[in-house]
């Protein structure tokens, strides 16, 4: 009987290992770091698990499990045991430390965490995969580092495979004329895109986020532009009718599951959160959430001058049922909660002290993409 067993085993084990559209829906069902220890069994294995096509169905599966605040991993999830991606951003030596300045489809820049704009230097590394490069200086010396405003990287699984790195920098010194440069990866050369552009007043390019084909800032009032990444045009987008002139100081803006939110800094405990249509024109109202049930359970949030919370992160589920958002919450400690936004159910997933101010979060999501 048990010779019964061990053959029934043995056949369907070597049906699986011929079959690669069984294997692959089996392999495809695994985390990242099990992917990554398989390559090894077999130089077919490798060949079926490196495919495009394999990575790209991986990387359409996989979630967001968590969120670097500074460079602090904290799961969504706190039952979640995993080990972290990393410990600590030491993949190269800088002399002035690394730190993450911004999360795109699984991808992280990075740059010099303690370094003047003129003497730092730009990485984009995969946290999955332990994979880094780094970005060329932008050509010109120090003159031309010296002006740099804004440095944002756009990737996408299939609508940019190569990723590329936007620079933005002062022309003058009013601030008042810029220039954009585009490096990119397939080239590994820094190009000028747009040679100038100006506007009439000082714009900030505050949180840059890299949304179907183009990347977004932060809008308000005054600034209200994204620039689209295939014909390097720098292009205005409504804001939404909803959002008076005095809401206009963006709270949030980002991407989750091929989906752009923004929120307006409220003044109650009302939030909405806005979706921008597929084709840039504008926004609708996608949510509408009350954290009233937050408030009982941290009653610092009201203060004289009004509430006290940032949202940090807009999560969409697989279904819509799932989606959350992440809040920080400020006081003795700096605490996160994940806030259902359909059963209003929350839970706290991390607090603690951070030393250098409030910090700077950014999603993690596993991707099995190279380059």
């Amino acid at each position: 009987m048990e010779d019964s067993d061990h053959q029934l085993a043995e056949s369907g084990a070597l049906i699986i290992g011929s079959n690669d559209d069984l294997l692959t829906e089996i392999l495809l069902r695994l985390p990242a770091t099990s992917i990554l220890r398989l390559k090894s069994v077999s130089k077919h294995w490798q060949w079926l698990l490196s495919d495009r096509s394999f990575t790209l169905r991986f990387d359409n599966l996989s979630k967001s499990p968590g969120i670097f605040a500074h460079n602090v991993y904290v799961p969504f999830d706190n039952r979640d045991r995993s080990p972290p991606p990393f410990r600590s951003l030491d993949f190269y030596s800088d002399p002035h430390g690394i730190k993450i300045i911004q999360s795109c489809n699984g991808l992280l820049l990075c740059c010099s965490r303690q370094a003047p704009e003129y003497a730092r230097r730009y990485y984009v590394f995969n946290p999955t995969t332990k994979q880094f490069a780094i970005v060329p200086l932008v050509p010109g010396g120090k003159p031309v580092h010296e002006t740099i405003r804004f440095m944002g990287l756009a990737f996408h699984q299939t609508d940019c495979v190569h990723y590329k790195v936007v620079c933005i920098r002062a022309l003058d010194f009013n601030e008042g004329s810029f220039q954009i440069q585009i490096y990119s990866s397939e080239t590994r050369k820094w190009k000028i895109s747009i040679e100038s552009f100006s506007v009439d007043h000082k714009p900030t390019f505050k949180n840059g986020v890299y949304w179907n084909g183009a990347i977004h800032w932060a809008p308000s009032v005054e600034d209200n532009f994204y620039f689209k990444i295939d014909v390097e045009r720098l292009q205005s987008a409504a804001l939404p009718a909803e959002i008076m002139s005095f809401e206009t100081l963006t709270m949030y803006i980002g991407e989750s599951r091929g989906h752009l939110h923004l929120m307006g800094r409220p003044y109650s405990l009302h939030l909405n959160v806005y979706e921008m249509l597929s084709d840039h024109s504008g926004w609708f109202l996608k949510y509408q959430i009350e954290l009233h049930e937050l408030l009982r359970a941290f009653p610092w949030m009201i203060n004289p001058l009004g509430y006290t919370f940032d949202v940090i992160d807009v999560v969409r589920g697989e279904k819509d049922e799932d989606t959350f958002i992440v809040l920080m919450v400020p006081g003795k400690l700096i605490s996160l909660v994940t806030y259902n936004v359909h059963d209003l159910s929350f839970k706290d997933i991390f607090s603690s002290h951070f030393y250098e101010g409030y910090p700077t979060f950014h999603r993690y999501k596993e991707t099995l993409t190279s380059f």
